[in-house]
């Protein structure tokens, strides 16, 4: 796959430094996509798993209500 997007800025100062230009490249967008990829499967188990501990804790609680709620959002995950 060829990289979407490639810019490059040129910028010259007038300081008195010899610091003439600058050039920077974009993160390609294959690295984009995986890294947004695995950022939102991290968030998804956590989600998950903070859930699955929260009904846990209700049913040791026998609080029904609770469970009940969080069952219900549970389901979006088990699908």
């Amino acid at each position: 796959m060829k990289n979407q997007v490639t810019s490059y800025v040129l910028i010259r100062y007038q300081f008195p430094k010899t610091i003439a230009i600058k050039a920077r490249r974009e993160v390609p967008y294959e690295f984009k996509l995986a890294s947004r990829l695995l950022l939102d499967e991290m968030v998804f188990e956590f989600n998950k798993h903070r859930l699955e501990e929260q009904i846990n804790d209700a049913i040791d609680q026998q609080d029904i209500e609770q469970f009940n709620a969080l069952s219900e959002q549970y389901a979006k995950y088990v699908k």
